[in-house]
């Protein structure tokens, strides 16, 4: 390398290190923005060593030297002004002559400002960066002094996501959307594009908006870990960083985080407190306050955390109200409602399935538990002991039931109004039984229970959770019986005030091993040991779906799993445990669910008592006494008269009276509680009147929870799906024919010729199906393959038959439709064996005969060996044989003999 090569090679590194990109002339594009072009062309045939660009304009150059060179000479100043004055017409200049002006030899760098021609040259410690040079020019772009963004540290999607943002606010859209799939690190992107933004940007105060006070939590931390930064610093160290939990916000708070509710409660100047009251979406009608506490330009950006939730109906006027703030979403599942809010602005589409080809995630596998009741419903007959609870009041009786009272239950009343505690039992004891023997077979685990992947449970509701909860206690019990059940499951729900903790407690605690949810842990929550999600719900939205789902698929290291999981190999893949058919048919893509008010009856009926009788409110109101008015008919007619006596009116003709007013549109318009409001008042008077008909409505809305005593259930399907199956063994298949003339043990096998495979070639083939697909296990290429021909496919419950290495040369001649059966070589192997001895050509001494039956077991299970091979194992045995054999060559033939036998076809021996 010559002087000036190594002086280049210095200048680069320092142009990379102020944030440009350095470039030969050739490789420009117009979306790179801060860039150093390296020999760019000038008129006059002339070359600059480094021409500088900003936004696709030139600003300045720098003319490069060997070390050895004096770049304050004359010389050498009149070479880069004579560059700066000849910038040809044809290309974008900021201004001309071009006005910065650099010299450096690689070792010391000299600048100059050209606009002031009588200016002396200035002895620097680094290339300006883009944000100096456009301070020093009065660029006022916002976005010119981002320097070019380093893939180092960001994975493809991220780095691709942060420059597409860029970009787009580049060309003045003022909203964009984020989608990356769950687990390809939403908020380390965010952290990103904070930073820059703060960094590099006029920018000084970012809102990060979040659907729950968890999740607000959740990103405080990814902002502290975030390092990467100019320094290594800790992004918070740098800039300030503030989760709303009090009314004041500190000045020098760079980022906010906030539920969009507390941000209501601030504008409004209301106390807020540190707890997780706002976490249930408690919609109001939304009416900002005449001087609201922050100005509508307090924020610069707003980043909104799932944002396929959080900002629709009346909360989009909090987030509107800060007009001038660029907006950014964040989602993996985007609705409609979505797109439409972000302008259709989608700047990276990167989706679950690129993530896992990516290895980025995990693949699902769906593992189906049919129970009869699940699937067909089931019957409360006559004899039958059930409990009887009234939810509303918690009273609760034993009952008897009589001939007249016998009745069929749906599978949508299951977990409703019906518990069956046989049904739930049964679920959680199939699980049980077949987590190590089926659904982790290929890996190999040690049964423990103690030890039990991290399973997640979604229950239908808070009964269901409760319920599942105290049978899976008594289930796994059984297998782990020192083991403190209650912190073994437990339930996280809206009910539970610690649920952060435990959500923390569920990540890093290994004797936690079950949690139980609704809908908490549903989205955004990251607990990336999770190996196993089961569904005892079905779930109709695609959104909800998609974010229950992708709880299971983050990836984490070996060494990190085996922390919580201590029997656990690796996370090449999660469990989807399908107790109720989620996974078989079509999700609806649904709204946002923004147009009425996402609250509870009670809290319904408590507001429209104290006068908040706004259209939506009543519409509501409404829609809930029709409903209920029809349920009461078919479970609790009693219950409707009861009500028409309480109120004086009866719940239909109440509904009906309501909807009539609004459809007339005849009421004055609704502005606050404080106004009269009579006509609108008088529509719910009946209700507002009687405190007795208000809670007979909730007890009429909660209705009633029968729970049989103890119920039965049966189980009629069981195991991985066939679609699945059918798929890897396809692939496994296409494998196998595309590389039978590159790899040893492939080759051999396809020919049939019955050559020797040793154990070297079956673990190297072994490997290298893993490394082609990490699905490509041969444990579960064979389960796979009983799922699909089980008439075919001999199982085995056996650890040594199951794990047999031999396994492997079976599993390819079925692949291969050599053989019509798959069985293991193993169980027959001392049958074929005594076969093989008996075979009349065969002359074999009673010592022989003794010594190889030694060494039947190694070769079925592991493949052909030589006395040599068998001399690293066991050298006792490997000596007895040769001395039986007189010499380690006729011991040979007679090994491969036994070996080709018992593994190929005995009729070819």
């Amino acid at each position: 390398m010559t002087p000036e090569e190594r002086a280049r090679e210095k200048i680069d590194q320092w142009f990379k290190n102020s944030g440009w990109k350095v470039i030969n002339r050739n490789e420009h594009e117009t979306t790179m923005h801060a860039v150093a072009i390296r020999e760019d062309l000038l008129n006059h045939n002339l070359e600059a060593d480094y021409l500088l660009v900003l936004d696709n304009k030139a600003v300045g150059v720098l003319e490069a030297k060997s070390v050895n060179v004096d770049i304050s000479s004359d010389k050498v100043t009149e070479q880069v002004t004579k560059y700066a004055n000849n910038f040809p017409e044809d290309k974008s200049a900021l201004q001309r002559p071009l006005p910065m002006l650099f010299k450096s030899n690689g070792k010391d760098i000299l600048f100059k400002d050209y606009r002031n021609r009588e200016s002396d040259w200035q002895s620097i410690d680094h290339i300006y960066s883009p944000k100096e040079i456009c301070k020093l020019l009065n660029i006022t772009d916002f976005f010119a002094g981002l320097p070019t963004l380093e893939k180092k540290g960001l994975r493809k999607c991220q780095w691709e996501a942060i420059n597409n943002l860029e970009e787009s606010f580049r060309q003045d859209k003022k909203r964009a959307l984020i989608v990356l799939a769950t687990g390809a690190g939403k908020t380390f992107t965010a952290c990103m594009s904070a930073y820059r933004f703060l960094s590099y940007t006029p920018m000084r105060r970012i809102l990060y908006l979040v659907d729950r006070n968890n999740l607000g939590k959740q990103a405080e931390t990814g902002f502290g870990t975030f390092r990467l930064t100019e320094n290594g610093e800790p992004f918070n160290a740098i800039f300030g960083v503030e989760r709303l939990h009090s009314s004041n916000i500190p000045t020098d708070a760079n980022v906010v985080i906030s539920t969009i509710q507390r941000l209501f409660s601030l504008l409004k100047g209301e106390n807020i407190s540190d707890n997780d009251d706002d976490d249930q979406d408690d919609a109001q009608n939304i009416v900002l306050p005449d001087n609201p506490k922050l100005p509508h330009d307090y924020f610069d950006l707003i980043i909104i955390d799932e944002s396929h939730r959080s900002i629709y109906g009346n909360w989009r006027k909090v987030l509107e109200y800060f007009d001038t703030a660029l907006l950014v979403g964040l989602t993996a599942t985007p609705i409609p409602d979505t797109m439409a809010f972000f302008n259709d602005n989608r700047v990276i589409n990167y989706t679950l399935q690129q993530s896992i080809v990516d290895n980025i995630n995990v693949d699902a596998r769906i593992y189906r538990i049919k129970t009869k009741v699940t699937d067909e419903g089931g019957a409360i007959k006559e004899g039958d002991k059930v409990e009887e609870i009234t939810l509303y009041t918690g009273q609760s009786e034993m009952l008897t039931i009589a001939e007249n009272q016998t009745r069929n239950y749906t599978p949508e009343e299951l977990n409703r109004s019906i518990i069956n505690p046989a049904q739930i039992e049964l679920i959680l004891r199939t699980y049980r039984d077949d987590v190590y023997s089926q659904m982790f077979a290929d890996q190999q685990r040690e049964e423990n229970y103690y030890y039990l992947p991290k399973t997640l449970i979604f229950a239908l509701n808070e009964a269901h959770a409760t319920n599942i909860t105290n049978i899976a206690r008594e289930v796994f019990k059984e297998k782990c019986p020192k083991a403190d059940m209650n912190r073994y499951v437990q339930k996280i729900t809206y009910s539970a005030n610690n649920s952060n903790d435990l959500i923390r407690q569920f990540r890093n605690d290994k004797d936690f091993r079950i949690a139980v949810t609704c809908t908490l842990v549903a989205t955004g929550t990251d607990v990336p040991p999770l190996e196993v999600v089961m569904f005892m719900r079905d779930v109709q939205s695609s959104t909800l779906y998609v974010q229950m789902k992708g709880r299971g698929v983050r990836t984490l290291g070996d060494d990190v799993l085996q922390t919580v999981t201590p029997n656990a190999r690796s996370k090449d893949y999660y469990i989807l445990v399908d107790a109720v058919g989620v996974t078989e048919h079509q999700h609806e893509i649904g709204g946002s669910g923004g147009g009425e008010p996402n609250i509870s009856l009670e809290t319904l009926l408590e507001k429209i008592s104290r006068g908040y009788v706004p259209d939506m409110y009543l519409n509501r109101l409404a829609a809930t006494l029709s409903r209920l008015y029809y349920k009461a008919i078919k479970e609790q007619k009693e219950n409707i008269e009861k009500f028409r006596k309480l109120s004086g009116k009866d719940m239909k003709d109440m509904a009906s009276e309501i909807y009539q007013a609004l459809q007339d549109n005849k009421l004055p318009i609704f502005i606050s509680a404080d106004k009269p409001n009579e006509e609108r008042k008088k529509l719910v008077a009946p209700l507002t009147d009687s405190k007795e008909a208000r809670e007979l409505l909730l007890e009429i809305a909660k209705g009633t929870l029968t729970i049989l005593m103890p119920g039965e259930d049966i189980v009629i399907e069981k195991g991985f799906t066939h679609e699945e199956a059918e798929d890897l063994t396809k692939e496994f298949e296409n494998y196998c024919n595309e590389h039978k003339d590159k790899i040893e043990a492939l080759r051999i096998i396809y020919n049939n010729q019955g050559e020797p495979i040793t154990y070297n070639m079956l673990e190297d083939l072994r490997k290298n199906m893993l490394q082609e697909d990490s699905r490509f296990n041969y444990i579960r290429l064979w389960n796979c393959y009983s799922i699909i021909k089980p008439e075919n496919v001999q199982q085995y419950s056996n650890k040594e038959v199951r794990e047999a290495l031999t396994n492997v040369i079976q599993l390819v001649r079925y692949a291969y439709q050599q053989i019509t059966q798959l069985t293991s070589i193993v169980p027959s192997a001392h049958k074929n064996f005594n076969l093989w001895c008996g075979q009349k050509q065969r002359n074999m001494t009673e010592q022989q005969q003794k010594i190889m039956k030694q060494i039947v077991d190694y070769v079925a299970s592991n493949g052909y060996c030589t006395i040599t091979d068998l001399m690293q194992i066991d050298s006792y045995t490997a000596l007895q044989v040769s001395k039986a054999f007189s010499g380690a060559e006729n011991a040979n033939k007679a090994i491969y003999s036994m070996y080709k036998f018992i593994t190929f076809d005995q009729k070819t021996a």
